[in-house]
């Protein structure tokens, strides 16, 4: 992964970021007032956290007209994704030779 990596897995830690997440992934760009609508979590929060994320570059946000609509970077995301299944990969591995040297 590119630049600090673990701003995007500190950022994907979080279960209020991760639900933002999944609901830009499933509908597209929103403003804060439609990520903030049917939650506990106010709009101040909401803010705060999609800035967690556009720090790690996860999201990016433009202007349209009075709104701001943030938008999911999906190729950082594909990039967590595959920095997830080398380390599981190599866990994996690591498991394996473990296996091999217990029943040897």
């Amino acid at each position: 992964m590119s630049r600090n990596p673990h701003k995007v897995f500190a950022a994907l830690g979080d279960e209020t970021r991760l639900k933002l997440v999944s609901r830009l992934c499933a509908e597209g760009p929103m403003s804060i007032a439609k990520l903030s609508e049917g939650s506990k979590v106010t709009r101040q929060a909401i803010t705060k956290h999609l800035r967690v994320m556009e720090e790690a570059r996860l999201l990016h946000c433009r202007r349209r007209g009075r709104e701001t609509l943030w938008t999911l970077d999906e190729r950082r995301l594909d990039e967590a994704r595959r920095a997830l299944a080398m380390i599981a990969e190599q866990w994996d591995d690591a498991l394996a030779r473990l296996k091999k040297f217990v029943e040897d």
